[in-house]
């Protein structure tokens, strides 16, 4: 008797785990580096490098209180002559918690000499937040605000008609992200996609940011089950995958697959766990009728 409640213990606490395990998510990848953008102009000499450090500190100290509370903000430290601007930004579906962490890696990642110490301006992009800083000294080019950044292109191989469900799901993100106030995170079909805007910058000019990176995705990952563009306001990333989106978020054509398929599964799970139960029932029965 003893041994068989101990082998149903084992078949139900691996089963429980078989269940519960795949529901489990990770936040460990948010502060992994994407990229990093450093400007080539220098500090002029007539900076002070320790005047510029407090400033630089300062700044970081009150962003860093900041992302307890927001996923953006805005901030400026430091006197006339060696005064430092910057801002964070948090992706738009992590906690307020999770957003302090990701912020709070990033001076680690900068103290790696990822960018000259007399760079006047530099964007650190992590997997959840980014850092952007400027000192007074930075003179500002003009530049396209659709400007092309950073791009990551995946494997090649989607299945036939890969594409075609991949820009249905950029038109409902283009649309998405302005009814989400610059942030939409959806599926479409097989297609999980990802949009977000910098925290001030409006809806329309948002959206027409967000195009701009969906057909340079269209144009740079031709064929990539997967891409992440970066814009200098905004971002975009996508990922196909073709036995249904992890996590059952669709929000278009193609229906809740996915969440057919896990209910399936623990249906038949459950129906196993129980009938292990009773022929266990009937097997301690038949042991008790010998005795």
């Amino acid at each position: 008797m003893d041994s068989t409640w101990k082998l149903f213990s084992l078949l139900s606490v691996n089963l429980l785990l078989g269940i519960y395990l795949p529901c489990v998510k990770t936040n460990s990848d948010y502060s992994n580096l994407v990229y990093k953008n450093c400007t080539s102009q220098q500090k002029f000499t007539g900076s002070s490098d320790e005047s510029y450090s407090q400033a630089f500190s300062f700044l970081f100290q009150e962003l860093l209180r900041q992302s307890s509370q927001s996923r953006f903000f805005k901030a400026t430290a430091g006197g006339d002559n060696n005064a430092v601007s910057g801002f964070f930004q948090c992706r738009g579906d992590l906690t307020n918690s999770d957003c302090y962490e990701c912020v709070n890696t990033l001076p680690e990642i900068l103290s790696k000499n990822l960018c000259t110490s007399k760079a006047v301006a530099a964007r650190i992009q992590l997997n959840g937040c980014y850092f952007h800083y400027e000192t007074d000294e930075f003179i500002e080019e003009a530049f396209n605000k659709h400007e092309l950044l950073h791009k990551i292109c995946g494997e090649k191989g989607a299945d036939i008609g890969f594409e075609e469900m991949r820009d249905e799901a950029f038109a409902a993100m283009e649309s998405g992200v302005i009814d989400g106030h610059g942030f939409y995170s959806g599926d479409y079909g097989s297609v999980h996609v990802l949009a977000q805007c910098e925290g001030d910058l409006g809806g329309c000019d948002c959206g027409e940011c967000v195009i701009s990176a969906s057909q340079i995705a269209q144009e740079e990952c031709i064929g990539s089950i997967s891409g992440q563009i970066y814009l200098d306001r905004c971002s975009i990333s996508y990922s196909y995958y073709p036995y249904g989106v992890p996590g059952n978020k669709y929000h278009g054509g193609g229906g809740n697959k996915t969440g057919k398929s896990v209910a399936i599964v623990l249906g038949g799970a459950a129906a196993l766990f129980f009938g292990l139960i009773f022929l266990m029932f009937i097997k301690s029965f038949g042991k008790k009728d010998d005795i």
